[in-house]
């Protein structure tokens, strides 16, 4: 799936109605899809399940579940980006915020101008976080594979007698007549030995 370079559809949830519907218009004038306003955490989140806003916004002090709260479930369990909103500058809203999925933060009243950057910014930042991400999963899986291709050069080293590059010769050759990738075949090494209870 790939991620369009701007939200699209935008969720509001806020229990003052003025500021909500405030709020809606100016999203609306920018040209965003507005979902809501939701007036509650709860509300927000079974809106955001049903509708799939690209991002939320969402003030923190709410009746019920409050913003904080519904943001962990719309970002860890839907995978939705945040942005909060709120009249009061907590420095501890805004830690627990950036813990849980918040990409931006804007103080109430918030203009027109500052929604459009604010949600820009929140964006952008939420982009760079798949892309860190997506380069973490990499590494990850580059480490697991290097692993298993030691793991299999070791093996080839205690069973044919030979030195450690001689032996990731052997395996690079195989896995060029074999059309394999060096890590299906270290694998295979690897298996081969587990099963032989060497």
């Amino acid at each position: 799936m790939s991620i369009p370079p701007h939200p699209a559809k935008v969720l509001i949830a806020d229990d003052e109605h003025l500021v909500a519907t405030g709020m809606r218009a100016a999203l609306d004038d920018l040209g965003f899809d507005v979902v809501g306003p939701a007036n509650d955490g709860a509300q927000a989140i079974e809106l955001c399940r049903t509708h799939k806003p690209d991002m939320a916004l969402l003030d923190i002090r709410m009746p019920g579940t409050d913003g904080l709260a519904a943001a962990a479930v719309i970002f860890g369990d839907l995978g939705i980006p945040v942005m909060m909103l709120s009249a009061y500058s907590d420095p501890e809203y805004v830690s627990v915020g950036s813990e849980i999925g918040v990409f931006g933060y804007l103080l109430k009243p918030v203009s027109r101008d500052q929604l459009r950057v604010g949600v820009e910014v929140a964006w952008s930042r939420w982009l760079a976080h798949l892309e860190l991400d997506g380069e973490i999963e990499d590494l990850k899986e580059r480490l697991e594979q290097r692993k298993v291709i030691e793991q299999a050069k070791w093996i080839i080293v205690k069973r044919k007698s030979v030195d450690e590059p001689e032996a990731m010769r052997m395996l690079q050759k195989q896995s060029r007549n074999s059309r394999k990738a060096l890590v299906e075949v270290a694998q295979g090494v690897v298996d081969s030995d587990t099963l032989l209870g060497e």
